[in-house]
């Protein structure tokens, strides 16, 4: 009945196909109807009808020649073996014993029941593959077997053609051992990979089916399309794997019977896999797909695979939209939403495009369609553009072929060579066709340059270049020439662009009016020529500033008065030849008078002082560094003394003219000037004219005209002597304004006066000039590298900043009073005004003129012997010194044993009155000073009675410091015995003349608990520091102690007199032997300590508790000296205690055996943990409950059956080994081999009702 049913149930789902596809075939022409405006889907039908060239199976029986197959019957008299031939297709009248496997495809044919696929004998591993052509979606399959279903199988598929495999269900009887990794039983959601044992039984034995669906009904499908459920509906392959044969146990016996493998094979009368074209919604209907293999002629009902596509879809299953319908993104269709490809919108300029997704989202989901090789001039996503250099028609819609025409653009002038707006745009006021000039262009087709701008080119990325005229060089509101670019320029403006000035002027762009003249300066320039940037000149060496009119760092401009020589330093004359020692009576004719400047008042010569001379005699001065040839004026600055008036007379050698003084020197013979008393510095009137590289000697003479003999005895103070030279005889220097100005300001004079002066600004500009001019350039500073402060001098006049009590241009020289020039500067004299004869030392030395009984370097002391300066007198010693303190006429080094200011007492130990004539004379105490038997301080003499009295020292005592005092011992009478303090180690009262003994120094009254000669020892029973006073009594435990170190009755026990550690009995240890030592415990007086005895591999340490002696024992060990297990543990052989591991709820106490471990379980409970019901108790652990009283006698029945069963089992394999077994026995031996198993199945079970006892008790009847 149940094979006739599936058969009906196939036989409808056929007919249902057959009918679907029929009206398929009618209703062709109205498939898109079907498909408008919703999804449509092709209808199911059987994969494998028209596909049996693409069905095949790993095993088919006969198909090499003939193969015999047998069933297994019990019927008598049927035939129960066959023949298999299947080298040929099945025919119902010539090749009926053919089994391949394309008869499993459904067919209406006559005899349907006679066909069936089988494989060969006893093989379990066997596939049956169909391969499609196509990706199909799958529905369902249903295997009808012809005989036993597998025990074991699975199905797969795949969707890639067969590349990789996917399994889809697990079929057995057995899940768990045939499967042991899958999950048994029914999914829970959908796709679920489980092992169904529904469709494994053995029984039907023909006619048994097996049923897949893939999409379970029980779970709801949300989003058919999701990509995981697509993926599980689709394929392009289906395997079948049939993994295990189920036999009835005869191929599992100690030796297999002949044939006995014939009767088991696999058989499969009826496959059907439903499934449908894959369109994804977007076709109703299916067609055969162009060369595949396959069927030659489509039978009716066959599902193709090439869908018919809708919805301008394409592909073989609809998957991509059409090649011009691209707008919008391709998606399945579902339910109401046809999910349709639209076309491209290119306004009739390309038929070609594709999708892009950016577009498509920049549009807001809109339109995502590119238009490919737009024609017609157009560009764009949509063809809706011109291209450049062409413009939008407004007379002409975007979709003519003309609407768009070329630009009318010069190419030089416009942008892109050519371009113009593309279309209108009200907005921007733009229009189409309107030329894009470039940057620098105007003019409707953009061919002519803006104003201010020439050179119009293509090249030129703005067009035209703007004139750039410089406004500050350029005529105001004048343009450039067109082509060339030309500015009209101001006056002194030049360039292209007017844009620099003209040779000698500068600053066109950094000053307000336009080019300015360089300005240089005549003497610091080489010529008028300068920057036009900046103005900057080009200066001579060491010359700065933009004029230059500045001395560089380090240099200075040299002063009107540069070529200075001091009259102390020239070679004194007398009559025209100089003088070894010009003498006039006793005092020299010429020599230096030094003058110290008075400090806050200016100084009115320079150098260090002044020439002394006397009438009629003179000065010669070398000049020998000129830098130029020119005129120079000689100055002489002098003093007078008396006030009367005085001649100079003239000398200059070399004599002569040369190419640069083409005169000559206006004196060959000496000429007389006067010197005014009323002047102190005269400026000659005749210029004469020097040159470079000649060594040239001025000689002056200084007279008085002689009225009478009052000025016998004057004299003229010359200070020095200087060269002016003169601005005039400079060629091309300057101009006569600048004469003017330089005699109008009286600039010589000026310059010539001494000290800081303030010159007129032309003046200065001027002598800065000619001293650039005379020196080519700014002259070293050559400040004196100690004396100076810096390298850097003043800018005109080059005076370098001195440091104090230095003077001198450069700083090489201390000032007058001062001396010692080093890095420091000069040190002052300070001669002692009263001390010494003058302010001036010598500069080397700095040594003063001290007056007479005077002395020192600044003559500030007086002489030795002497003291109370400024008025020094001889020191006051008695006859007993020589010398004393120079300031309060203390004697030094005091002789004859003396000692005090004036040596008038007598020194420690001596005794006398040296002021009234009595020497000092020594002490006796009790011997003198200088022998080893004093021991005073000092000593007097008693003016009443005369006796010498001694100040005696620690530990002496007496009237001659004879005897030793408390606490020293000695006899200081006798020498090398003086007294000695008593070694007691401050252990005895010093002022207790018993203390120690004053002969030997033995202590004898020792305090602190001390004893010994010298009180070094602790009194017996003490310890401690007898030096350090800390001795203290012993404190000792009485029974940890030995008996002989504390004797009763006599006080503390002994001790060790140092650490204090008393003598412990054995194993006793501590300062006062109060404890055990580590590992013994149980202190006992006069005994000790007794060992712990813990077991070391047991216990954690070898120490116990000093009272109990109980050792620490590890996990799972116990007793004093952990040598026993722990309750709950056991020991075993190794000696080990293991944990009972037993279950606490079914165990009594103790759990478990020590020795052996085995649990010892309460009674109804059984088990080696004792964790289970025992036998003939309820289940229900730990409870356990008795059973009924009749549970034993239902156990001794069950138990003699076993028995019984055991024996039959026995007989049974020893009759099966005989060989000469009749086959008519074949079926007893059958019904036996069943009995005796459903026998062991219930026996299987401690516990069953009494039906299957009594079925139990037929079965054995029947065996027997």
């Amino acid at each position: 009945m149940q094979f006739l049913l599936t058969f009906l149930l196939h036989l409808d789902c056929l007919l249902s196909s057959c009918v679907c596809y029929v009206q398929g075939l009618l209703s062709f022409t109205k498939a898109q109807d079907k498909c408008h405006r919703s999804a449509c889907h092709p209808t199911t039908g059987d994969l494998l009808v028209g596909r049996s060239a693409q069905l095949t199976a790993s095993s088919t029986c006969g198909l090499d020649g003939a193969q015999k197959y047998c069933i297994l019957s019990y019927l008598e008299g049927e035939q129960k073996c066959f023949i298999c031939d299947s080298r040929f297709p099945y025919d119902p009248y010539t090749q009926s014993q053919s089994h391949t496997i394309e008869n499993v495809i459904t067919s209406f044919e006559p005899g349907r029941d006679k066909k069936w696929w089988q494989s060969e004998n006893g093989l379990d591993h066997v596939s049956i593959r169909l391969d499609l052509e196509a990706l199909f979606q799958f529905s369902h399959l249903i295997l009808t077997f012809k005989t036993f279903r597998p025990a074991a199988m699975l199905v797969e598929r795949s969707t890639d053609y067969g590349h990789t495999w996917k399994v889809l269900k697990y079929f057995a009887k057995d899940c768990a051992a045939s499967f042991p990794n899958i999950t048994s039983g029914q999914a829970q959601g959908v796709g679920d990979l489980v092992c169904d044992s529904k469709y494994s039984d053995i029984e039907p034995s023909s006619g048994g089916e097996v049923v897949l669906k893939v999409l379970d009904p029980r779970f709801e499908i949300e989003s058919p399309y999701s990509p995981y459920i697509q993926d599980l509906v689709t394929l392009t392959n289906l395997r079948i794997n049939f993994t295990k044969l189920h036999t009835l146990g005869d191929t599992l016996l100690g030796r297999r019977e002949n044939g006995s493998l014939d009767n088991y094979y696999y058989a499969l009368s009826n496959m059907v896999v439903g499934g449908s074209c894959f369109c994804h919604g977007h076709a109703s209907e299916c067609g055969p797909v162009q060369k595949v293999r396959g069927d030659v002629f489509s039978p009716p009902g066959m599902v193709h695979g090439q869908c018919v596509c809708q919805h301008h879809t394409d592909g073989l299953n609809c998957e991509r939209c059409k090649g011009f319908f691209q707008d919008v993104p391709w998606r399945p269709a579902a339910g109401l939403q046809d999910s349709a490809c639209r076309a491209c919108h290119c306004n009739g300029h390309s038929d070609r495009c594709h999708f892009d997704m950016t577009a498509y989202l920049a549009s807001g989901g809109r339109s995502g369609g590119v238009c490919e090789d737009c024609q017609h001039h157009t560009e764009g996503q949509h063809c809706d553009r011109c291209r450049p250099l062409f413009y939008r028609d407004p007379l002409r819609a975007m979709s003519d072929p003309y609407a768009c025409i070329p630009c009318e653009c010069d190419p030089d002038g416009t942008l892109s060579g050519g371009i113009c707006v593309s279309h209108s745009d009200p907005a921007l006021g733009s229009v189409a066709g309107q030329c894009l000039c470039k940057e620098n262009v105007e003019g409707a087709k953009c061919d002519q340059c803006k104003p201010n701008h020439h050179g119009l080119s293509a090249a030129d990325p703005l067009g035209c270049q703007p004139c750039n005229c410089n406004p500050l060089g350029s005529l105001p509101l004048s343009a450039c020439d067109v082509e060339t670019g030309q500015c009209a320029c101001q006056s002194f403006a030049t360039g292209p662009h007017c844009e620099e000035c003209t040779v000698g002027y500068w600053g066109l762009e950094n000053q307000l009016h336009g080019c300015s003249p360089c300005d240089c300066d005549i003497g610091g320039a080489y010529s008028n020529v300068c920057s036009p940037k900046d103005g900057q000149c080009e200066c001579r060496p060491h010359i700065t500033g933009r004029s230059c009119t500045e001395s560089a760092p380090g240099y200075f401009f040299a002063p009107l008065n540069f070529y200075l020589y001091e009259a102390e330093e020239a070679t004194p004359l007398q009559g025209l030849a100089p003088l070894g020692s010009v003498t006039f009576g006793q005092a020299p004719a010429v020599h230096g008078v030094f003058r110290e400047p008075v400090p806050g008042s200016p100084t009115a010569w320079t150098g260090p002082g002044f020439a002394r001379v006397l009438p009629g005699a003179g000065l010669r001065f070398a000049v020998d560094h000129i830098a130029l040839p020119m005129d120079f004026t000689i100055a002489i600055r002098y003093e007078i003394q008396p006030t009367a008036d005085w001649a100079v007379q003239i000398l200059v050698n070399p004599l002569g003219k040369s190419k640069h003084c083409p005169r000559e020197t206006p004196w060959p013979r000496p000429q007389s000037f006067p010197l005014p008393a009323t002047s102190r510095i005269v400026l000659l009137p005749t210029p004469i004219c020097l040159e470079p590289d000649v060594q040239y000697s001025i000689d002056v003479y200084f007279s008085q005209p002689l009225e009478g003999g009052a000025h016998a005895h004057s004299h003229i103070l010359v200070d020095s002597l200087s060269l002016i030279p003169q601005i005039n005889s400079l060629e091309n220097f300057c101009s006569k304004q600048d004469l003017d100005e330089y005699h109008l300001h009286n600039c010589v004079e000026i310059a010539l006066k001494t000290g800081p002066q303030m010159l007129p600004g032309a003046c200065e500009r001027l002598i800065v000039s000619m001293s650039a001019r005379l020196n080519n350039g700014a002259v070293a500073c050559k400040c004196h590298p100690q004396g100076s402060v810096g390298p850097n001098c003043s800018r005109l006049g080059g005076q370098c900043q001195c440091k104090p009590h230095v003077a001198g241009r450069c700083c090489d020289r201390c000032s007058t009073g001062s001396y010692g020039l080093g890095h420091h500067g000069c040190h002052p004299c300070h001669c002692h005004p009263q001390g010494s004869k003058s302010a001036v030392c010598d500069q080397i030395t700095g040594q003063c003129a001290c007056q007479g009984e005077v002395a020192g370097l600044r003559c500030d002391r007086c002489l030795a012997g002497y003291f109370g300066f400024p008025n020094c007198r001889p020191c006051l010693c008695n006859g007993f010194a020589e010398l004393c303190d120079p300031e309060t006429g203390s004697c030094f080094n005091c002789g004859g044993f003396t000692t005090g200011r004036n040596c008038e007492r007598c020194i420690d130990g001596y005794y006398g009155d040296p002021p009234s004539g009595r020497s000092c004379r020594p002490c006796r105490c009790p011997d003198v000073p200088s022998s080893n038997q004093y021991f005073a301080h000092s000593c007097y003499q008693d003016p009443w009675s005369s006796d010498v009295i001694c100040n005696c020292l620690q530990g002496y005592a007496g009237k001659q410091c004879g005897e030793c005092s408390a606490g020293f011992y000695g006899n200081p009478r006798i020498s090398g015995a003086p007294c000695r303090p008593c070694a007691c180690n401050n252990n005895i009262d010093v002022t207790d003349p018993e203390s120690c003994s004053q002969v030997t120094g033995e202590c004898l009254r020792c305090l602190h608990d001390t004893q010994g000669p010298n009180c070094q020892f602790c009194k017996p029973g003490h310890f401690g520091s007898a030096i350090n006073q800390t001795c203290r009594r012993c404190s000792c435990h009485p029974s940890g102690v030995t008996p002989a170190a504390c004797p009763p009755g006599q006080g503390a026990c002994l001790c060790d007199p140092n650490t204090g550690a008393c003598p412990c009995l054995p194993n006793v240890t501590g300062q006062t032997c109060d404890r055990c030592a580590d590992g013994y415990w149980n202190l006992v007086p006069g005994r000790g300590c007794q060992p712990c005895n813990c077991d070391p591999r047991t216990s954690h340490s070898g120490h116990c508790d000093q009272l109990t002696g109980q050792c620490p024992c590890k996990l799972g060990y116990d007793g004093k000296h952990c040598s026993e297990c722990k309750e709950n543990y056991y020991g075993d052989p190794l000696g080990r205690c293991l944990p009972c591991d037993c279950n606490t709820e079914g165990t009594q106490k103790p759990v478990c055996d020590q020795n052996t471990g085995m649990c010892r379980c309460r009674e109804g409970v059984s088990g080696p943990r004792c964790d289970r019901c025992a036998r003939g108790h309820g289940q229900e652990f730990p409870a356990c409950l008795p059973c009924h009283r009749c549970f034993d006698q239902w156990d001794r029945a069950a138990s003699s059956l076993s028995k019984a069963v055991q024996g039959l089992i026995g007989l049974a394999a020893n009759t099966e080994d005989k060989t000469e077994t009749l086959l008519v026995c074949e079926a007893d031996f059958k019904g036996l081999r069943e009995n005796m198993s459903e026998i062991e199945r219930i026996l299987k079970h401690p516990v069953f009702s009494s039906g299957e006892f009594l079925k139990a008790k037929d079965y054995q009847d029947s065996v027997r």
